[in-house]
């Protein structure tokens, strides 16, 4: 019997209570039941308030003076000890009632709702038929000695009903299965797991599953059987890739006893012609990037490697991920800021509410964290309501994350107006609240200068946006870049997609930026797990080019230029900033008519773009203007989102992502065409218009298929130039390396990082 009193625990609350538990410690069965049958009577109970002595309700063969001896002793400790364990433990509230059996709770009973011999008796029936009697039966043949079996028939009864209910398991019966299974025999005269796979072996699937069974097999005895089931007609070959699982069955030792540095990947007998590139598949809550390698993993051809190609990458942040909801309105609070942070830095990471899935994503590392509303209008107009998933109560002003293992960390937070700002709208205009420090996250190391000390005017700098991966296209972004800055006095501040950068590229950019005079960060988002995932690199990065933009910059930013990283500059882009978009988030450059010899490969011309586009031009992506705060206020991000969840499950659509999905939402989400002048690209423009050319963009020709290098050197007099300028700045960069004269701020910014982290 355990106590869950509903009020104060003294001793004038509790005598029945303790008169019960006196009982049981010092009667006999059946004297301590006739007992607590009579104790548990209202009239008692109304009897004891009125001063009657516990003495006067005795039954027959009762050891009365035993029995008033314990109860007058008894302290209050049990009672308070049993209050605790039904509210941490069972999770009731005070005075409720339940009934344990074998560890299963029924209730909390309702106060008119009545339990009586009836209810035991079906109770103990069910329990006997659906375990109780084949859990007795198998304790029985272990010969477990009578006073342990009855705990331990409990105890694994609890156990087992705890337990979710699954399927039962299927037996796989092949009529042939000769030269479509692969069998390994367990080891004999030892208990052994049954393991049965059923896979298409050219799948990706395949390919994870291989290796988990091999090191299962080096765990465990088992039976295994694989049973390929393939497809029998195939238009290609599925799989174009190697694959290796890093996963160790345990933890290895060097010869000195040392621990081995870690599991690694190791791909061994490759063939040698085809060019490569290196990936990572990691945990959806993960943040990794390569820190040390001088090959170009995205290009790599093992027949001009000398020895082998290795790659070491870090585990840089884990992502606190979660979905946030108005709880009015049950919609997503579009926009809504949140901070991450300690009691001592409260704005460590900042980031937005999506109005898709009400998502936002957080990048964090082990520890405690606090969430909060950011400063502002955020906070000015919202509260926050309750969450879930975090390590607080529900009704806590702070809301305490823990991120203390690996895994995922995904919280749902509610949230609800403030009485006096029902009618505000979040995203409306004259807020000041841009001009504070939002994603103070960038601090960590990315730049030589923090985002808050960059927000003096801000209209006076170009923030200039590029990605690039492998180190070929890391050499045209460097040759934009000296391109940009010889044609401008204006400040400049490159951003770049941190998340394909090569560690060769991250570590020379602070030694350029210092020699050049520009500002530049590093950004980067994880691809939400909820939005169709891209597996080609190229795909993935188009993507990141037009599907984040609203949460991949920080507030600070009110406008930015887009610029590939093969282009080069003629022009100051300051007038390319300050052009007017008429209302539009965002301006693309339209694809040039003049080169008539490329008309068939003019695609928008007919079919689908020609309808759908009705008579509007079909814009590239090569170079673009956005105002983000137009870009925020009308939802573009969340709407190019979702219209590209739509058409992306279609493997015929968005064949050039970055380009047809902004095309093909212009009804949505309006395109102002810039004049042609600020792309000119010798595939679809015209010779005589080359003159008038702003920036050259170095397009593949589908006709003549030109490597880019060679382009660049015949279409642009200028490009080798650049290039040769820019080599000699490696050059002393590395003699300065080789030296140790580096000057301390470059060598010093990754070791900065970790200590803030």
């Amino acid at each position: 019997m355990i106590n869950n009193p509903s009020r104060e625990i003294s001793d004038s609350s509790t005598p029945v209570s303790r008169a019960i538990w006196a009982a049981l410690q010092t009667q006999t069965s059946n004297s301590a039941k006739n007992f607590i049958t009579k104790m548990v009577k209202e009239e008692t109970a109304e009897a004891l308030a009125a001063g009657v002595d516990i003495g006067e309700f005795s039954v027959g063969g009762m050891d009365v003076s035993l029995f008033k001896e314990v109860f007058e002793s008894s302290r209050m400790d049990f009672i308070l000890s049993h209050a605790l364990y039904c509210r941490d433990v069972l999770k009731l509230k005070k005075g409720q009632r339940v009934v344990i059996s074998n560890g299963r709770i029924i209730g909390p009973l309702e106060d008119s709702e009545l339990f009586n011999q009836d209810d035991f008796h079906l109770l103990e029936n069910i329990i006997l038929k659906t375990s109780g009697q084949k859990i007795k039966s198998h304790i029985q043949q272990l010969r477990v000695e009578e006073d342990v079996a009855s705990d331990l028939v409990m105890k694994v009864d609890a156990l087992l009903s705890a337990q979710p209910k699954g399927e039962a398991r299927i037996e796989y019966q092949f009529f042939e299965d000769k030269h479509s299974a692969i069998k390994l025999k367990p080891k004999e005269g030892e208990t052994y797991y049954d393991v049965v796979a059923v896979v298409d072996p050219v799948t990706r699937e395949a390919q994870r599953l291989a290796p988990l069974l091999l090191v299962l097999a080096q765990l465990i005895n088992m039976s295994l059987r694989v049973f390929m089931n393939c497809q029998s007609k195939l238009s290609d070959m599925p799989l174009k890739s190697f694959y290796r699982y890093v996963l160790e069955p345990e933890i290895s030792f060097t010869a000195d006893n040392s621990f081995a540095k870690g599991p690694i990947a190791k791909f061994l007998d490759m063939p040698q012609s085809p060019l490569f590139t290196l990936n990572l598949n990691t945990p959806e809550s993960w943040m990794v990037e390569s820190v040390r390698t001088p090959y170009d993993l995205d290009n790599i051809y093992l027949e001009e490697v000398d020895s082998i190609v290795a790659a070491e990458y870090e585990l840089e942040y884990l992502l606190l991920e979660g979905h946030c909801y108005d709880i009015t309105t049950g919609q997503p609070p579009r926009g809504l800021q949140f901070t991450l942070g300690t009691s001592a830095n409260p704005t460590t990471v900042d980031t937005i509410v999506m109005a898709n899935l009400g998502y936002f994503q957080l990048k964090a590392n082990p520890g405690a964290w606090i969430l909060r509303l950011r400063k502002g209008r955020s906070d000015d107009i919202y509260r926050i309501y309750s969450h879930d998933g975090t390590d607080s109560p529900p009704d806590a002003n702070d809301v305490v994350v823990i991120l203390n293992n690996f895994k995922s960390k995904i919280i749902k937070v509610k949230v609800q107006k403030k009485a006096d700002m029902a009618n505000e709208d979040l995203l409306s205009d004259g807020t000041n609240e841009n001009e504070s420090g939002f994603w103070d996250s960038f601090k960590w190391g990315f730049s030589g200068q923090k985002t808050e000390e960059v927000k003096q005017d801000k209209d006076d700098i170009i923030n200039i946006f590029s990605v690039a991966s492998g180190h070929l296209y890391e050499r045209f972004l460097r040759i934009m870049m000296l391109s940009v800055l010889k044609n401008t006095k204006t400040p400049v501040k490159f951003w770049f997609l941190k998340n394909y950068l090569s560690p060769t590229f991250k570590e020379f950019i602070p030694y350029m930026a210092k020699k050049y005079n520009f500002q530049y960060e590093l950004v980067q988002y994880k691809w939400p797990r909820w939005l169709h995932q891209q597996t080609e690199k190229q795909r993935i990065i188009w993507g990141y080019k037009i599907l984040f933009l609203d949460v991949l910059f920080p507030l600070v930013v009110d406008k930015f230029l887009f610029v590939d990283a093969d282009q080069i500059v003629r022009t100051d882009l300051k007038e390319l900033r300050d052009f007017n978009l008429d209302g539009a988030p965002y301006g693309y450059t339209p694809f040039c008519d003049s080169r008539r010899e490329m008309d068939g490969y003019r695609f928008w011309k007919s079919g689908y773009w020609a309808s759908h586009l009705a008579g509007r031009k079909y814009h590239i992506s090569a170079l673009y203007v956005v105002d983000l705060k137009k870009f925020r206020k009308i939802a573009a991000g969340d709407r190019l989102r979702g219209q590209y969840q739509g058409l992306s499950q279609d493997p015929n659509s968005l064949s050039n992502l970055d380009q047809d999905l902004p095309n093909n939402m212009i009804h949505q989400v309006p395109i102002k065409s810039l004049p042609q002048e600020w792309l000119w690209c010798e595939t679809w423009c015209d010779d005589a218009s080359k003159k008038r050319a702003k920036t050259i963009d170095l397009c593949n020709n589908p006709m003549t298929k030109e490597p880019k290098l060679e382009a660049a050197v015949r279409i642009v007099p200028e490009w080798q130039d650049y290039d040769q300028e820019i080599k000699q700045l490696q050059t002393l960069f590395q003699e300065e390396k080789e030296l140790g004269t580096l000057h301390e701020e470059e060598t010093q910014e990754g070791s900065q990082k970790h200590e803030e982290l």
